[in-house]
């Protein structure tokens, strides 16, 4: 019992001091860009989303960078997801459309969207959106000043998440309490350690000439959770990346109710974890019953000083991420459950079951 309680006032000091961190350093896009010449290749994956692509698409024809050209690739969508792009595309000479001759053997659907938009891309910088974002007009200029700050070869977002059911409240936050409580993530930028590594793919902006010289999504082909995939692998490669956080300059809804969140989330949430079930596990214990140990462990004033760090973290997070702190206080205990369901059906995924998406098996 005393080596557990000690575990679990070290991990939470330092879940506490990485929130801080988080907090304290740049986590963000600059707030502005100049407005260089460069040409930017913006490459859509898009499969039946025919309630997302119009949006996604006037927010970039209103971007204060014009020096773009979008192209998005249908990927054998079932609704009208390519006739509404092809409006778009008889509007503006930038946007293309890129139809799907069919998934060859080894690929996954998004990882084989990715590469054969690649092929076709003309820009200096290469960034791949998912449908499903929204795009602030100042994203794209942003983007490039970040990077030719930072020399970065990749810099990759996680959006500020758009939340509006109460299935959503209790699962979606779950992402950014992992991320931004056990991820320093200017350590991502200026460490060179492969293990300190964090991607999304609704925001992956690449020199191209980095992109191209290593072809990552090929070489990720079969992999389900390529973004975080190709993050190591440009790491190990000494090519520097960076991770941040999304503000108005980019936001998602990432899922639409509780169903559409387990199912999303817990196809990648052992990702986080290094591919550990164990760790994921541990990380679920502490994190819901570690105060039960300290209760009965330790004097009443060191419980009432855990219980307010706990809940510290869970303010800092929140502000960081830039999510309402009053609604991931309140639905704290239903987010502690909802991750742990994310586990168990990760478990089940990829031990007894197919896991589907839009579709297809991504096992």
């Amino acid at each position: 019992m005393a080596l557990l309680t000690v575990i679990i006032l070290i991990f939470t000091l330092i879940q506490l001091t990485i929130s801080l961190i988080n907090l304290i350093f740049e986590r963000n896009l600059p707030e502005s860009g100049k407005q260089p010449g460069e040409l930017v290749s913006v490459l859509i994956p898009a499969r039946n989303e025919e309630k997302n692509i119009a949006n996604i698409l006037n927010d970039l024809i209103e971007q204060d960078h014009r020096n773009i050209e979008v192209i998005i690739f249908n990927d054998q969508s079932e609704d009208n997801t390519a006739a509404i792009v092809n409006r778009f595309v008889n509007k503006d000479k930038r946007i293309n459309l890129i139809n799907s001759e069919g998934l060859p053997e080894g690929w996954l659907g998004k990882n084989h969207a990715c590469h054969i938009l690649s092929e076709h891309a003309r820009g200096e910088y290469l960034l791949f959106l998912d449908a499903d974002v929204r795009a602030g007009k100042k994203l794209i200029s942003c983007a490039i000043e970040y990077a030719r700050k930072h020399n970065t070869g990749l810099i990759s977002i996680f959006p500020k998440q758009i939340i509006k059911s109460v299935g959503e409240w209790i699962t979606v936050p779950n992402m950014n309490f992992i991320l931004v409580s056990l991820l320093p993530l200017i350590l991502v930028r200026i460490c060179k350690y492969p293990s300190l590594s964090a991607a999304n793919g609704q925001f992956m902006f690449f020199k191209a000439m980095a992109y191209k010289s290593t072809e990552p999504h090929k070489i990720m082909k079969g992999h389900k959770v390529e973004d975080i995939a190709i993050a190591k692998f440009y790491k190990e490669n000494n090519i520097k990346i960076a991770c941040l956080l999304g503000d108005k300059k980019i936001t998602c809804r990432m899922y639409e109710g509780f169903n559409d969140s387990v199912n999303g989330f817990s196809k990648n949430v052992i990702a986080f974890f290094g591919d550990s079930f164990l760790l994921a596990l541990l990380f679920w214990f502490i994190t819901t019953f570690g105060f039960v140990v300290i209760y009965f462990a330790l004097p009443k004033t060191v419980f009432a000083l855990y219980i307010a760090s706990f809940l510290l973290i869970r303010i800092i997070v929140s502000i960081a991420s830039r999510q309402n702190t009053f609604y991931n206080l309140v639905f704290l205990i239903p987010l502690q459950i909802s991750l742990g369901i994310f586990i168990y059906k990760a478990f089940i995924y990829k031990h007894f079951n197919k896991f589907q998406w839009k579709g297809r098996s991504i096992n």
